[in-house]
């Protein structure tokens, strides 16, 4: 948990600007995401994620993103996905993102009861209303720890993710610090190995301007594993 909320500290610290105008929302969140073995070490996810903006009452984002990977060992798994971002517009057309993406997973190891792991994640982006490549890499650190001695039962879960894009673009993406994610709550066990992740996450976002969007999110999110 010190290493995640102190990553958040940091990487907030060096990318706000000093006199930065914040502004607030309030989000929620839902996520769902299947995951398991197609065959062997061939390994899938696939997940759907609406996400209301304007205090919760209207559809923000609608994201589908689906990969293909390689389990190549107990602790560590390599993915080639592709994300679709459909982001209605008030009175306009609707922007559209397209996706590719790299991942790596990485469970590092134990710190006391609990179980660090790592996503890092690298994007190739594509909108509607540009004809510019987007580069980003995002870095996530998780901790889980179980909340009885016997590590059965729910499990207090933070994590932490800071997004930098490689590059400008000419619908908007700019070079440097693009935004921060951390989040406190729980994994439930639901049924076998399929938990529920519920808790808050605040999102601060590098807006144009010298502003920064500083998202509250009711963030859910159900994984169906097999």
């Amino acid at each position: 948990m010190r290493i995640a909320s102190l990553l958040s500290l940091a990487l907030f610290a060096v990318a706000a600007p000093a006199r930065a105008e914040i502004v607030p929302d309030a989000h929620v969140w839902v996520n769902l995401t299947s995951m398991g073995s197609l065959s062997g070490k061939l390994i899938y996810f696939a997940e759907v994620q609406p996400r209301l903006y304007d205090n919760s009452e209207r559809l923000g984002q609608l994201l589908i993103r689906p990969a293909i990977g390689w389990q190549a060992s107990p602790r560590l798994a390599l993915y080639q996905g592709y994300a679709h971002i459909a982001q209605p517009v008030k009175g306009g057309r609707d922007i559209n993102e397209e996706r590719s993406f790299q991942q790596a997973t990485w469970t590092i190891g134990k710190i006391g009861r609990g179980t660090l792991s790592s996503r890092t994640r690298f994007e190739q982006r594509w909108r509607s209303d540009g004809g510019d490549i987007g580069f980003r890499l995002r870095e996530m650190l998780r901790y889980a720890h179980p909340l009885h001695a016997s590590g059965r039962g729910p499990k207090a879960l933070v994590y932490a993710e800071g997004f930098l894009a490689a590059n400008d673009t000419d619908w908007g993406a700019r070079k440097g610090f693009d935004q921060l994610r951390s989040f406190a709550g729980l994994e439930i066990p639901v049924k076998g190995k399929t938990t529920v992740e519920a808790g808050y996450l605040n999102q601060r976002v590098n807006m144009t301007g010298a502003r920064i969007g500083d998202n509250h999110v009711v963030s859910l999110s159900l994984f169906v594993r097999h």
